[in-house]
């Protein structure tokens, strides 16, 4: 039976419309949820389930599970935001944001039919609201059957209404998202859209809490390099496991007068702090080196991809000729977990002392090309670096690609002294 024939049977039994039952379907399915699973849900959220009635249970924002089906919440209104998405090969409008009450925070997506205009600082009641999993996470879905009713009453919660954040606060999955900065780097470039060639905005944004890039899809006047301006209705997406703030045609941009003071410096960070906070797009790690993995020193890639490529072989190309290339891939150390640091051609030339045509050679000598990854471990392993660059946690696990890779010059007493402090508090 296909999803359709279902939806069918579904709204003759319920007596509802058959498009919204089948756009509840197809939601579920989506996300994984059996076909009968899906069917139980939908008929429990237009009470035809078999406990009867058409009430959902009112849940606390800290009890509500992804195995939940609907339920009523009332919270206030954190943040507010629009974006366009593509859903089943159409284009559709959505509102979404974050809610909390007293327990806690939960994230909402508003679709069409959701008859409600949700406005930060509201408290709401919303029932009959339906759950879906967001990156392990419930997330409230709110449509045609979701009723919105605003009370005038305060909750008291533990969390800032409106959506102003600094880019140090900002966080992966965020929406509504308002920021005062200054555009640090700033290219056009043309990518392959869903509706074809696309012009889009990208570089990296600044102030004085730290640093993160951006896209804007819908590029504005008002961004370009060196400009300080207030980002408002942004949301954030993964970058290379890092935050990075998305800029829509909702978004609104303002020139600031004053300008925004950008910091120059990384945060200074544990590695286990960095890899428990998640990716980072500018951080600084200090520890020791204590390997020089495999796939360092003279490596060949791949002329159409870059990538590595071994005896010849590209993964994605086949048979190449491959291009010589200069890399380090280290492993540091600060006691707390560590982290591969990634060092470019430029870098590895600085710990090598030498450039890749030196490479060649100390390996043609040697008619071996791992002298030249050895010289690299002669150099560094044992010894303590400071490394800024940007982090990222995915299933190659914890990599640091290094923009800078400096020997640490602090004095190790009073580090240790430091330490003791911190231990005997």
């Amino acid at each position: 039976m296909s999803l359709e024939d279902h939806a069918e049977e579904l709204a003759s039994d319920l007596g509802v419309d058959k498009e919204e039952v089948t756009r509840d379907l197809e939601n579920l399915v989506t996300y994984s949820v059996p076909m009968d699973e899906a069917k139980q849900s939908v008929r429990r959220k237009y009470g035809g389930g078999s406990g009867g009635g058409d009430a959902t249970q009112s849940k606390a924002i800290a009890d509500v599970t992804p195995s939940d089906s609907n339920v009523t919440v009332t919270a206030v209104v954190l943040t507010a935001g629009r974006r366009t998405i593509q859903y089943n090969d159409e284009e559709q409008r959505i509102r979404e944001g974050e809610l909390a009450d007293e327990s806690g925070t939960i994230s909402y997506t508003a679709w069409d039919g959701f008859d409600g205009d949700l406005v930060p600082g509201q408290t709401v009641r919303l029932g009959n609201a339906s759950i879906r999993e967001y990156e392990g996470n419930p997330e409230l879905n709110l449509g045609g059957s979701t009723q919105a009713t605003v009370l005038d009453e305060a909750l008291a919660i533990d969390a800032d209404v409106g959506g102003d954040r600094q880019l140090s606060e900002i966080t992966i999955g965020d929406r509504g998202i308002n920021v005062e900065v200054r555009v640090l780097e700033c290219e056009e470039k043309v990518i392959n859209g869903r509706d074809g060639e696309t012009t889009i905005l990208s570089g990296v944004l600044g102030d004085e809490s730290g640093r993160t890039p951006f896209t804007d899809w819908e590029p504005h006047d008002e961004i370009t390099e060196g400009a300080s301006v207030r980002l408002e209705e942004t949301f954030v997406r993964d970058f290379r496991s890092a935050p990075a703030v998305n800029i829509s045609e909702f978004s609104t941009v303002t020139p600031l007068e004053t300008p925004v003071e950008a910091t120059d410096s990384a945060p200074r960070m544990r590695i286990r702090d960095a890899i428990d906070g998640g990716g980072m797009f500018d951080v600084e790690l200090q520890g020791n080196v204590i390997e020089v993995r495999d796939g360092s020193g003279l490596i060949e890639r791949c002329p159409e991809c870059s990538r590595v490529i071994q005896n010849g072989q590209c993964r994605t190309h086949g048979t190449v000729e491959g291009e010589d290339d200069l890399r380090t891939k280290a492993i540091l150390d600060d006691g707390t977990a560590t982290a591969t640091v990634i060092l470019d051609a430029d870098l590895t030339e600085t710990v090598y002392g030498g450039d890749i045509d030196d490479a060649r050679e100390h390996a043609r000598d040697a008619m071996d090309k791992s002298v030249v990854a050895d010289r690299i471990a002669e150099r560094i392993v044992g010894r303590e670096y400071v490394v800024r660059g940007s982090l990222s946690i995915d299933e190659y696990g914890v990599n640091h690609n290094a923009s800078a890779f400096t020997p640490a010059d602090d004095d190790p007493a009073t580090r240790a002294a430091a330490f003791l402090e911190e231990v005997d508090a």
